[in-house]
């Protein structure tokens, strides 16, 4: 019998996952009814739809199909990408599984852009149903949505641990008031229930076929959020975000059950959660919105966190250049924080603001990102599942990849609206990735590395013939079997030698996490070798490790290149690789003891 894990970590997990898709009920029945009139059928037919979606895409894709995907408990793009790989030998497979991830993960640095927008503003624009603020202007209201996103992103620098630990209790009680909320109206309103039944959806989509499907591109908002089931599940573990899950499954759609009852009792599709609180309990909407802002903010601190996660896993499997990176918690490893993109990401959210200011507008903008992610996990686990030939899992998943296919076509028709935005911002990281490991390839190609052998015969002769400067001297290589031109250019053109020569190289392994070293010295008079192997997303301190292999460095070369090309694409990757963070300054190493060694290369 399966155990039930602490109910600890089943709290912590609703305010560190659920913080996206536990906010759509603020907006998303409102942007629906903007476009479909608020009749018994179409309000039937659209809860529908609603609790068919967060089945089909959240609870069947992510929570049992992508969760059985994990690899040592970690989850996400990039993960099913390395799960995928080995199982392939045609060259051109790798390529479209490589394509295929740069798209997800640009797609969701996307949409992590749009989120904190919609989030904050929908919560801010719940301020004029107060008594006292029934006659503020939305510029007001943007305001001070920018307000709350700038000291928003300003706290990251500081780190969010300590706050951290009360996201879970305080979405908790989001839940809870969203649940009591929608109850309370659902009872007023009993014959809402029956929209759980899928007929309502197919009568919804018989009468107006093309209506229904353009709705399509709106009720996905109701899962905007779900990836994050499958992303987070190594930093809390599957289990509990599985039965997290199962709660705020129930919260959330007990919300639009109490929403669409008062749709059906009142009509009033402005605003369907405000007004049904305020009606309700007009004594208690002061409360509920000031949780509601909170909650807005935890989920938009989740999405921040998650951006971070993402551009770390990218760094780490070298398809974004070094950034420079502050680790925020001497408990949690993977709780960091990158200056560059968090202001940036700070000053597109306020952009989009300031150029939609209404969050019906940025609905409009919203959701491409999200179902093109969706689609692509659910292609990558269709390609899993039928490499390993577990034939229920693969048609459960072809079937729920063609159900985020017709949401994904559905959304193409929001870009003339505003949906182009989306596109925009997924473009900038795509673009850079694409230069980048462009640029590498070529790069590599055109160095010219000496092979082991040949390095050690001629390391021998040098070694013998000159005389070594006192101390040790350390060298980074990709690998010992392929010596970089700069180490050959140290040692045998300028004759530069030590009287011990250490060479460290990285090894990445398939584990997210771990680490391991192996020192063999003396393999040559001079000459040792220090192989460090990590995880694809494990962090680790270089100088550290060096210093428990018990190396005194006296000085550190490094190598640099100085790139000459024609081509524009080159011509940008020489400017990617002069902005960011050099290698000496990703790993922290002694700025005093480095020496960087130039190599001109033509591409």
């Amino acid at each position: 019998m399966e155990q039930i894990p602490p109910l600890s970590s089943i709290i912590k997990a609703t305010g560190l996952v659920f913080g996206d898709i536990g906010t759509s009920p603020i907006y998303t029945l409102s942007v629906l009814f903007a476009l479909v009139p608020p009749n018994e059928e179409d309000i039937m037919g659209l809860i529908s739809f609603i609790f068919w979606t967060l089945t089909i895409l959240v609870s069947l894709q992510y929570a049992v199909l992508a969760m059985r995907l994990s690899h040592n408990g970690e989850g996400g793009t990039i993960v099913l990408k390395e799960l995928l790989t080995p199982m392939l030998k045609h060259p051109v497979s790798l390529a479209i599984v490589t394509l295929l991830a740069t798209i997800g993960i640009s797609l969701m640095i996307g949409d992590c852009v749009i989120t904190p927008a919609i989030t904050i503003l929908s919560a801010v624009e719940g301020i004029p149903l107060l008594p006292i603020m029934k006659n503020i202007n939305q510029s007001l209201l943007i305001g001070i949505a920018i307000l709350i996103t700038v000291i928003l992103f300003w706290a990251q620098q500081r780190g969010t641990e300590k706050i951290a630990s009360a996201f879970g209790p305080a979405m908790t009680i989001w839940f809870l008031m969203l649940f009591g909320t929608g109850l309370y109206s659902l009872v007023q309103s009993p014959q809402i229930l029956l929209s759980l039944s899928p007929s309502f959806a197919f009568r919804f989509f018989a009468d107006n076929p093309i209506g229904a499907f353009l709705s399509l591109s709106l009720v996905i908002l109701c899962a905007t959020g779900g990836e994050a089931l499958f992303a987070d599940m190594g930093h809390l573990g599957r289990d509990p975000i599985r039965y997290a899950w199962i709660l705020v499954f129930i919260a959330i759609f007990v919300s639009y059950l109490g929403q669409g009852a008062y749709l059906l009792r009142t009509g009033n599709v402005e605003n369907p959660l405000f007004e049904m609180v305020y009606s309700e309990a007009s004594f208690l909407y002061i409360p509920f919105l000031l949780v509601m802002i909170m909650a807005s903010v935890i989920a938009s601190q989740a999405v921040i966190s998650g951006i971070f996660s993402i551009t770390f896993q990218a760094i780490s499997t070298h398809l974004l250049p070094m950034l420079h990176i502050d680790y925020t918690s001497s408990q949690v490893r993977t709780q960091i924080y990158i200056d560059v993109v968090n202001w940036m990401l700070c000053g597109s959210v306020i952009l989009m603001l300031l150029i939609f200011q209404y969050s019906e507008r940025l609905a409009e903008a919203y959701g491409i990102a999200v179902t093109g992610t969706m689609l692509i996990t659910g292609i990558l686990m269709s390609a899993i599942f039928w490499h390993k030939k577990q034939s229920s899992f693969f048609l459960l998943s072809v079937f729920v990849t063609l159900v985020d296919l017709a949401f994904f076509i559905s959304m193409m028709t929001k870009i003339p609206s505003g949906g182009f935005w989306s596109l925009i911002i997924a473009a900038v990281p795509f673009s850079v990735i694409i230069i980048y490991t462009t640029g590498q390839k070529a790069l590599y190609r055109r160095m010219r590395p000496m092979d082991w052998s040949s390095f050690i015969t001629k390391y021998s002769k040098a070694y013998k013939g000159a005389s070594h400067i006192t101390g040790t001297a350390i060298f980074f290589a990709r690998s010992f079997d392929q010596i970089p031109p700069y180490i050959s250019r140290t040692i045998f053109t300028s004759g530069i030698l030590y009287e011990k020569n250490i060479i460290v190289t990285m090894n990445i392994t398939e584990k997210p996490f771990g680490q391991t070293s192996s020192f063999k010295e003396d393999l040559e008079p001079g000459l040792s070798i220090l192989t460090i192997s990590r995880g694809y997303l494990e962090v680790i301190d270089m100088m550290k490790i060096i210093h428990l292999a018990g190396i005194e460095e006296r000085t550190i070369f490094y190598g640099m290149e100085e790139i000459v090309s024609r081509k524009i694409l080159y011509k940008v990757f020489y400017l990617i690789k002069r902005i960011c963070p050099s290698f000496v300054q990703y790993y922290k190493l002694p700025a005093q003891k480095v020496h960087g060694v130039i190599t001109r290369v033509e591409l």
